[in-house]
């Protein structure tokens, strides 16, 4: 929508004939009418000049008008005089009716032109809604806004780049036309680019994400209503920047889904034939054992330690593909406690193991899995045992937090440094300090986490205030008013 003059010469010319030839007419049958026959006549040509021609034409013959009148229809004729006085009145009533005719009819003709031009802005902004809907991809709807800023606004080339980032450089999105090369938008201010390119800053939910790039052979300049349409056309293609930027997430969220799945899958398969030749390696070693060879039980103690690893990774495959099976019943709390320190105390030789439960408090019961939960505990348990001083004990406490029964799990270990505590939770995390042989694979709290999800549960960590780590395990608790209706 390139800024052109408008093209009415022919049109001031027609109606310059019209006005002379109405002249020549009246002039010949002068004794015939009288002065307002000739000021109606005149009116109307003038009328018909401003909306043909404009209102320059319409101006200038209204002036010719009042100079025919009083020239060739006032007597004296043919002579610039008026001898009454109610001429000089015949003649300002036409000039001022027929200024305020020719513009008020400017007016209405440029409000219609306004009208129609807004008319066509919804046209074409509806044809452009059309394109970028049917087209199949979100780069091909790129490409369908690119052409249709080029055609409207009528300039070589149209392009759309896409911002990569404060550090990289931008990437071309979509082009329309030909005969150019495609270069990077110009950085410089606005005020010192070449006319004959204009550049227009992409936004979308108050984000810059790309640069509209407007070239031509000739200086570009737009009107006000091209430049409003050219906006509006601008925010289509910020929109459209916008798709192929949720679309290339959805690809990449997707292939990453798709390699989640065949990791699971060989995972689960490498796990499930890990078992046999280790349940073989274990026969033998206990063979050797018997014929007195001391090197059998580390074997066994080895094979032990691949067996639980490869648990490890099965439950995780099935917990991730969520085929795990889990059984919520009501159970006690306590119970669950005292089942995980029974099961850790052997490991626990030695080292002080605090219990803090409100034992005049109602026995808090719970919905859950008893066996996943006492997993999840042991898991904990183990954890601190493992990464605390042999020296410092480890505190349980067991409470009731809102709908949840709280169990937490309490050491003076190192803690977690705070740019690793969003990772603790992903399979196959390690602490950075930790020893190759840590004796786990970095499984366990991984699979605590779904395994409390799986339950309806939680399991978070904080820092412990004195300098350790705090787990909390929440499992779903059973109101009191429920098991007032249980024990009835």
């Amino acid at each position: 929508m390139t800024h052109r003059p408008e093209r009415r010469w022919p049109s001031a010319l027609l109606w310059t004939a019209i006005f002379l030839f109405s002249t020549w007419v009246m002039v010949g049958v002068q004794g015939e009418i009288t002065e307002a026959h000739v000021a109606l006549l005149y009116l109307l040509v003038v009328l018909g000049a401003s909306s043909g021609g404009g209102r320059g034409v319409g101006f200038s013959l209204a002036v010719l008008a009042f100079i025919s009148i009083d020239y060739y229809f006032q007597p004296p004729y043919a002579r610039f005089e008026i001898s009454k006085r109610p001429d000089w009145i015949v003649l300002i009533a036409f000039m001022a009716t027929a200024v305020v005719a020719t513009q008020l009819l400017a007016r209405a003709n440029e409000k219609a032109l306004e009208a129609r031009r807004r008319a066509d802005e919804i046209d074409r902004l509806a044809s452009l809604g059309a394109e970028t809907l049917s087209t199949g991809s979100a780069t091909q709807a790129l490409t369908a806004i690119a052409t249709v800023v080029r055609d409207t606004i009528g300039t070589d080339t149209c392009e759309i780049w896409v911002h990569q980032g404060e550090s990289a450089a931008p990437e071309l999105a979509a082009q329309a036309g030909a005969g150019l090369i495609a270069e990077p938008p110009p950085v410089l201010p606005l005020a010192v680019i070449d006319p004959r390119t204009k550049v227009v800053p992409l936004t979308a939910h108050s984000r810059s994400v790309g640069t509209l790039v407007l070239r031509h052979s000739a200086p570009i300049v737009l009107d006000a209503g091209a430049s409003r349409f050219l906006s509006a056309l601008a925010y289509y293609a910020a929109l459209g920047i916008e798709r192929v930027r949720l679309v290339a997430e959805a690809e990449r969220a997707e292939a990453l889904r798709e390699a989640d799945r065949l990791k699971d899958a060989l995972l689960a398969s490498v796990s499930h034939d890990l078992r046999t030749p280790l349940t073989t390696i274990k026969a033998l070693a206990h063979d050797i054992a018997d014929d007195g060879d001391e090197r059998a039980g580390t074997i066994e103690q080895q094979a032990d330690r691949l067996n639980r690893m490869v648990a490890d990774l099965l439950d995780l495959s099935r917990l991730n593909a969520g085929e795990l099976p889990v059984r919520a019943e009501l159970n006690a709390a306590e119970d669950v406690v005292g089942a995980a320190i029974q099961q850790v105390s052997a490991a626990f030789a030695g080292r002080e193991l605090r219990t803090s439960i409100a034992w005049s408090e109602p026995v808090l019961v719970g919905r859950f899995d008893f066996v996943h939960a006492l997993r999840i505990l042991v898991n904990l348990l183990e954890n601190a045992h493992k990464y605390s001083p042999k020296s410092s004990p480890v505190d349980i406490e067991l409470s009731r937090v809102g709908p949840m029964i709280a169990i937490s799990v309490a050491d003076r270990g190192p803690g977690v440094p705070a740019a690793e505590v969003e990772r603790i939770f992903e399979p196959f995390y390690r602490p950075e300090r930790s020893t190759p042989d840590a004796g786990s694979a970095g499984l366990g709290l991984s699979i605590a986490l779904r395994l409390a999800m799986a339950q309806g549960g939680t399991l978070s960590y904080a820092d412990r205030s004195g300098g350790g780590s705090v787990f909390t395990l929440g499992l779903p608790a059973v109101a009191d008013a429920a098991m007032d209706a249980l024990a009835g």
